[in-house]
């Protein structure tokens, strides 16, 4: 279910008024859902713009629609229309829209490909690194390869030990070791080269 406050459908409302366009609604959907990019967009649609399958409530003076494979990442959303100081802004709540953290019932698989993409990654990313999982083991080994800015970077052996390696045994207490597999000779736009002064 989503809840729009009544500053918000206030808002919406004085929107559609100044537009006159018959039908038109309000479209709220899910952009990369169950990723560390995951956010809500909200866009006017007229009827004819519609899938046809979309989750829709009635409100007075316009009509809200949900994408449907925008549905199981939007339950309990919550847009508002807040006032901040001089200004106002539209707001969008969505707190399962990046996914549900595993628990401890998933594969060992899950959990590491959670962190990794949902707390490591965007670390790195900072530094236009990333680093993929290759595989997961049974017993507990984890093979990792870096990419982007960490592929032959002077640092990674650092990154790899001292950050991804604690993080992960620190909340998988079943990780027996963390391994990378890169070729960092390879690597062509390394963050800190390996040989010979810095970035």
């Amino acid at each position: 279910m989503i809840h729009i406050t009544d500053s918000a459908l206030a808002h919406f409302r004085k929107l559609i008024e100044q537009e006159s366009i018959p039908g038109l609604g309000v479209l709220l959907s899910a952009v990369d859902p169950a990723t560390p990019r995951a956010d809500a967009r909200l866009e006017f649609v007229e009827p004819v713009d519609l899938a046809g399958d979309e989750w829709a409530t009635e409100y007075d003076g316009f009509t809200l629609y949900v994408a449907a494979d925008s549905m199981m990442w939007l339950d309990g959303a919550e847009i508002d229309y807040v006032y901040q100081g001089a200004g106002t802004r539209l707001t969008i709540r969505a707190p399962k829209i990046k996914g549900e953290v595993p628990d401890d019932s998933a594969s060992l698989a899950e959990r590491v490909r959670w962190i990794v993409d949902h707390e490591i990654n965007p670390q790195l990313a900072q530094h236009r690194g990333r680093v993929d999982v290759e595989d997961v083991s049974a017993d507990g080994n984890v093979i990792l390869r870096f990419g982007g800015g960490c592929q032959g970077c002077g640092m990674a052996d650092v990154t790899l030990k001292q950050g991804i390696e604690k993080t992960l045994m620190a909340r998988i207490p079943e990780i027996t070791s963390v391994r990378d597999i890169t070729d960092h000779e390879r690597g062509d736009a390394p963050y800190m080269p390996r040989r010979g002064g810095s970035r």
